[in-house]
């Protein structure tokens, strides 16, 4: 029991990046600043008919979500020092370039999230609509892509394999609907899932 506890904490806290990179566009759009950053990524562009993503994926969005992600990965490699986070951590972030890491963590997300985005314009779904399981699990699936020359070919990420990606899906599933209820009632976020 005490093992698979473990093994749940040492898989969020390795995703710990992108969970808080995922976070950041509503946080920092909540705040107000750099409103020359509200632009859509997309540039009001059409595919088929459609926008390409949507006027709610924006540059500040992207630009927050990778710098927030980079900075958590920077602060888990100051953490390792401590032998609790040491034994929670899948990754020696002292042996790998952690802001590469961090980057890449947090561009995967912001990749799935784009990716799933383009998807749901193309079958017509409103900015918001329900799309479960995929706008729960989207920055997962495109974390996941990214990394995975790093976990297929690099010996430094050899303990992340199928099984934690696998487990954060569904993790991330449970968690994103959970977080999301509680920004929604704050009014962090517009949709409840």
């Amino acid at each position: 029991m005490v093992d698979v506890f473990v093994f749940i904490l040492s898989c969020l806290y390795f995703f710990l990046p992108a969970y808080v990179a995922n976070m950041a566009p509503p946080l920092m759009r909540r705040t107000g600043l750099f409103r020359f950053l509200y632009k859509a990524v997309d540039g009001g562009g059409k595919f088929m008919g459609f926008p390409i993503f949507g006027d709610h994926k924006t540059w500040l969005g992207i630009i927050s979500s990778l710098v927030a992600g980079t900075m958590i990965a920077g602060l888990q490699f100051w953490l390792y020092q401590f032998s609790f986070f040491e034994k929670v951590s899948f990754l020696n972030y002292e042996h790998i370039n952690i802001l590469f890491f961090g980057f890449m963590m947090s561009l995967g997300m912001v990749f799935g999230d784009l990716i799933f985005s383009f998807i749901k314009r193309r079958i017509n779904l409103r900015p918001g609509a329900p799309f479960i399981p995929f706008d729960q699990t989207n920055y997962v699936l495109g974390a996941c892509l990214i990394l995975s020359p790093l976990w297929i070919f690099d010996k430094d990420f050899s303990n992340i394999d199928l099984g934690v990606w696998l487990t954060l899906l569904f993790l991330t599933l449970f968690l994103h609907i959970v977080i999301n209820r509680i920004g929604y009632e704050l009014g962090l976020h517009k949709a409840k899932w």
